[in-house]
């Protein structure tokens, strides 16, 4: 960004891409597919995915609407679905959240609740993508 000068009406945006390396923990998968089964792993991680959609659009509907209480509890069921499946980073961004509302700070939430949909929506791509190779 230049200096601006009287008489300019330049305004220069940047556009900042977010994106975020997502790690899913494989030992955790194949701990599920040991214990479970292919059968039963499969099982689980589907009802866990939609489970992880669903919470996440409920957590962001709760933000909008302001209802902070509903918003940690559905955090905080992110974090035991994700950790379940191996889903450590989407589990460190949903305890953050809840950090942010117990610290009553509006400004990180916003900036947390982001990076938590973020994440969330990577996760699910990246799991989505593992199972159609067969872990």
């Amino acid at each position: 960004m230049g200096a601006k000068h009287v008489g300019e009406d330049v305004e220069q945006v940047t556009l900042l891409e977010q994106k975020e390396a997502v790690r899913l923990d494989s030992d955790r998968l194949e701990q599920l597919y040991h214990q479970l089964g292919e059968a039963g792993a499969e099982n689980v991680l589907c009802r866990a995915l939609e489970e992880l959609a669903a919470r996440l659009s409920h957590t962001e509907r709760c933000y909008r609407a302001g209802e902070l209480r509903d918003m940690r509890k559905n955090a905080r069921s992110l974090i035991a679905i994700s950790e379940q499946i191996g889903m450590e980073m989407l589990a460190h961004v949903a305890r953050d959240v809840t950090k942010c509302i117990d610290e009553d700070d509006l400004v990180a939430l916003a900036a947390t609740l982001a990076r938590l949909l973020r994440i969330g929506e990577t996760s699910l791509y990246e799991i989505w993508d593992l199972q159609d190779y067969s872990i």
